[in-house]
């Protein structure tokens, strides 16, 4: 194989509980997560030697390339596997960076995927999952995709119902949400009003739509609105619009609304006063492979 490219799909928390800190510093957490049908895209193709990363659009705003995650995933698992994985890679970016929709962490699937099928390197779904956690906690979920329960720091994953048919409006507004703040915050609050992710799992067991939209919801929601402007107004820009429920994904600064159908969801997103706003659906993997190439 000398070319692969691949879709990459972005994800929303429909809860999105935290339960505290553990001694390492990081947040115990109970999530629920469900992959989406807004996407970047991967290519990878073969060369001679060494890493070369094209991002586009160009204005697009990744970072330093070596700290991009799809430069982590090859080298990462070059060292796992002892060897140089020659590659160029062009990525398309579609998913919003500060959002809390994943997109880092999808690339990243994407490329362990992808360079383990171009190099056939044999390596298993668990060996890819270790990898992967070392990039982000959300590449676990990334690599399986659908539908999960998310604990420990969400890379302990139990599969779920899928949802019922549904469509979701995503937007951003045009401040972004820093992660490692926003827990910051949230740690130096008293403990508010918890959003469980019981209900939620409850509701994709019975599958019931109407359900599941009331019971959405993010315990970090109160301390990113304060933070960052534009996050309350759009989930209640999103509710007048006819949403069954609103809640923001991860620690933002994205909210999403569940709506019955795509054109309720159209005219909503329309409606929308925000730089991003797009029209998705709940989809049952993390990445696909598009297109191959001998």
């Amino acid at each position: 194989m000398s070319e692969i490219s691949l879709r990459a799909f972005a994800k929303v928390n429909y809860a999105l509980e935290v339960r505290g800190t553990r001694p390492d510093g990081y947040h115990e957490i109970s999530t629920v997560l469900q992959s989406i049908s807004l996407s970047d895209e991967l290519q990878l193709e073969r060369t001679r030697a060494g890493f070369d990363l094209l991002v586009e659009p160009e204005e697009t705003e990744v970072g330093p390339p070596h700290e991009n995650t799809v430069h982590k995933a090859w080298r990462l698992l070059g060292q796992l596997v002892g060897e140089e994985l020659p590659v160029r890679a062009r990525l398309h970016k579609r998913v919003p960076a500060g959002a809390g929709l994943g997109g880092g962490s999808a690339d990243a699937a994407a490329a362990l995927l992808g360079l383990n099928e171009l190099f056939g390197l044999g390596l298993s779904a668990e060996e890819l999952r270790e990898v992967g956690l070392r990039i982000g906690a959300d590449v676990p979920f990334c690599l399986a995709g659908g539908t999960s329960l998310g604990e420990g720091i969400g890379e302990v994953l139990t599969p779920l119902p899928a949802p019922p048919p549904h469509a979701l409006v995503v937007a951003k507004p045009e401040a972004s949400a820093d992660t490692a703040r926003i827990y910051r915050a949230h740690d130096q609050r008293p403990p508010q009003n918890r959003h469980p992710a019981a209900p939620v799992v409850e509701a994709l067991r019975t599958g019931d739509l109407r359900v599941l939209a009331c019971s959405i919801g993010n315990d970090l929601t109160p301390v990113t609105r304060e933070l960052v402007p534009g996050v309350g107004e759009l989930e209640e820009d999103l509710l007048l619009s006819g949403a069954l429920g609103a809640a923001m994904s991860g620690t933002g600064s994205a909210v999403y609304g569940v709506f019955g159908s795509e054109e309720e969801a159209r005219v909503a997103a329309n409606a929308l006063r925000t730089p991003f706003a797009a029209v998705c659906a709940p989809v049952w993997r993390g990445v696909e492979v598009l297109q191959t190439l001998p």
